[in-house]
């Protein structure tokens, strides 16, 4: 006789991420509902040198993409893009000479019997000194592939990872008027961005900004289309400008997940509304 089962609906389960897995026990299906993430507020960091229209950063927040500054993390991610970067840095010039290039006559060194000794051929044999490396290094290619989308990926984990630990910084903009870097090192020191690595969004940095910032020691100025992932993870603090803050919502967004409107641009719309009335 067959014993009964007690047989009881699976629960609904909810799974960390942007989606969560709905079981319908009827159907005996199941369906993947997008979950709707809400936006990142920053704080502005304050700029090196503030213009007449920058907006005070005490007062002002950057939204930033959820998509790419609240990825989960996922070191093994962030592994194999730091590898990746490494062995592209490697020369893989290491020479050595086996026994046929090796300089010298081919002649036999001794006779084969009678003088006691061991048996030898050429003085170029890797048993003597002078002689050839057996299996010794030849110049080669250290350099690995990786799919796009794993380093795409990597750039979110590493933007995330710098913000969830509170080291990542958003500037209004990256400027600074003249080359001087005394009072740019001064700003710096004021500001506690030491071992700090700005990334603009500018195609081209400006000249006064560039010229001060390279003598200064831990610091560093890159433009966002050619910061890495080990350049994220190795330097202790991150700060983007606005331009570079879209450049990599632009190139890392994820279009097919849905975000809740930031209620700061609404609040900020309607009362923008009544006054254009009023003013037309």
């Amino acid at each position: 006789m067959t014993p009964s089962v007690n047989v009881r609906p699976r629960p609904t389960v909810a799974v960390e991420g942007p989606f969560y897995m709905v079981h319908d026990i009827k159907m005996l299906n199941f369906a993947v509902v997008p979950s709707i993430v809400e936006p990142v507020y920053l704080g502005l960091t304050p700029a090196l040198r503030k213009g007449r229209w920058d907006p005070p950063a005490d007062k002002s927040v950057a939204i930033l993409e959820p998509t790419v500054f609240r990825h989960p993390i996922r070191r093994d991610i962030l592994h194999l893009c730091v590898i990746h970067h490494l062995d592209s840095l490697r020369q893989g010039s290491a020479n050595t000479k086996t026994r046929g290039e090796v300089r010298g006559s081919g002649i036999k060194v001794r006779r084969q019997k009678g003088s006691g000794k061991a048996r030898l051929g050429d003085a170029q044999s890797p048993m003597l000194r002078g002689g050839g490396v057996a299996f010794g290094p030849k110049p080669r290619d250290f350099s690995t592939k990786l799919p796009r989308k794993v380093i795409e990926m990597g750039m979110r984990v590493a933007l995330s990872a710098k913000l969830r630990e509170e080291k990542l910084g958003v500037m209004s903009r990256l400027y600074w008027p003249n080359g001087k870097t005394k009072f740019l090192s001064q700003r710096v020191d004021a500001l506690g961005l030491r071992k700090t690595l700005f990334i603009t969004g500018e195609e081209t940095v400006h000249e006064g900004l560039e010229r001060a910032i390279r003598n200064i020691p831990m610091v560093q100025l890159v433009r966002s289309d050619e910061v890495n992932v080990y350049e994220l993870v190795n330097w202790e603090r991150v700060v983007l400008d606005l331009k570079a803050v879209d450049y990599f919502e632009r190139t890392l967004k994820k279009d097919n997940v849905p975000i809740v409107p930031a209620p700061i641009l609404e609040e900020a719309v309607g009362e923008a509304t009544p006054a254009q009335s009023a003013d037309s």
